[in-house]
């Protein structure tokens, strides 16, 4: 069996409160992205939740990381929040058309987060998870439904890997059999958030993927050491069996968030040119 791979980051890299602590004092705000390359394995873009991007700025983002890197881009609120996963075939045309390809080699998984206030609805998520593309030949199937309204689709596939989604329910309805063999069907990982309300390590795909915003303790003030060395030991299991694994430290602690991603890295003995 091949080995899957484990990749370590964070949801996002323009912080102030990294500037000085993270990223060297001095480090002009254009370098920031590639610094944090250097030092995590995979960022999740949350840019792209807010509004669609641009190919150029995708594939900018692509320039500054280093081989083996990986991005998960997170769905349109549009999607996910307006639309709330109904009658959304036009807008995910148009933001898989909007240039996520250019990241190439770079591109990763696709992840969507669902509003708190939204209900597992069966007929409604399946109807969702169905229009997600699952590889390059249905993504492209897509995208070509993209109206055109701001450029034409961006539709060029040199580089690009298996295409990925992750789901993030964050409505208790969704933690049942159903909503999990649903998710499974159609191989999306259901998030794991790692919190005191969502402590589950359930695994719906042939990857995982990880928003950490824990740890699942009523008690904790951030991740310790402990914590990270059973997150090491879990993942470390889930790579053996042949799964990628997508870790990304999510929490409120911002300042943290680095640190604690390399530390995960290390402690699953993934090194780095500086460790």
């Amino acid at each position: 069996m091949t080995q899957g791979t484990v990749r370590t980051g964070t949801a996002g890299w323009v912080y102030e409160p990294w500037r000085g602590t993270f990223f060297p004092k001095g480090l002009v705000q254009k370098n920031e992205l590639a610094h944090a390359a250097s030092r995590l394995t995979s960022i999740e873009i949350n840019a792209t939740f807010r509004a669609n991007q641009k190919p150029e700025s995708f594939a900018k983002w692509a320039a500054q990381t280093p081989e083996g890197f990986r991005f998960s881009v997170k769905g349109p609120q549009l999607v996910t929040h307006i639309k709330r996963l109904k009658n959304c075939e036009q807008p995910l045309a148009n933001f898989f058309g909007s240039g996520p390809l250019a990241l190439g080699d770079r591109l990763g998984p696709f992840v969507w987060q669902l509003p708190p206030n939204l209900a597992f609805d069966a007929a409604s998520f399946s109807a969702f998870a169905a229009l997600l593309p699952r590889d390059v030949e249905s993504y492209l199937a897509l995208a070509r439904q993209a109206d055109g309204a701001k450029a034409p689709p961006y539709l060029e596939v040199s580089g690009v890997g298996p295409i990925r989604h992750a789901i993030e329910p964050r409505h208790s309805s969704f933690d049942t059999p159903e909503a999990n063999a649903l998710m499974a069907r159609h191989n999306i990982a259901r998030v794991i958030a790692d919190t005191p309300d969502n402590p589950g390590r359930d695994l719906t795909a042939d990857f995982a993927y990880c928003r950490l915003q824990g740890p699942a303790r009523p008690d904790a003030q951030g991740y310790e050491g402990a914590d990270i060395a059973d997150w090491a030991k879990t993942m470390a299991s889930w790579r053996d069996e042949g799964r990628d694994v997508f870790a990304y430290f999510v929490h409120e602690d911002k300042l943290h968030a680095p640190d604690n991603a390399i530390a995960l890295r290390q402690a699953l003995g993934i090194t780095l040119p500086g460790d």
